[in-house]
């Protein structure tokens, strides 16, 4: 495998390399690889306890009579556009 790196991102894994810390750009790639792997896991475990915090919000507002009826697909299309714009 081959992989191109902008000046100044091979720059950053030379000064790792330089660093002592690792032997070569492989294990500084490798590296940051694993810790992209661990960050994506962490970000969408947060990103799935909001949504369940936004369904909550939602269930407690139908419970309290709060939802709105919708009876087409373009009222829904319409629903979909407004939130999308904010």
């Amino acid at each position: 495998m081959h992989v191109s790196l902008t000046d100044e991102l091979e720059s950053r894994v030379k000064m790792k390399v330089a660093s002592g810390l690792y032997n070569n750009a492989s294990e500084v790639i490798r590296e940051a690889l694993r810790f992209m792997d661990t960050h994506e896991d962490w970000i969408n475990e947060v990103k799935l306890a909001r949504l369940r915090e936004q369904l909550n919000v939602g269930v407690n507002q139908l419970d309290r009579g709060e939802g709105i009826v919708i009876e087409s697909q373009a009222a829904l299309n319409t629903l979909f556009d407004e939130i999308q714009s904010n």
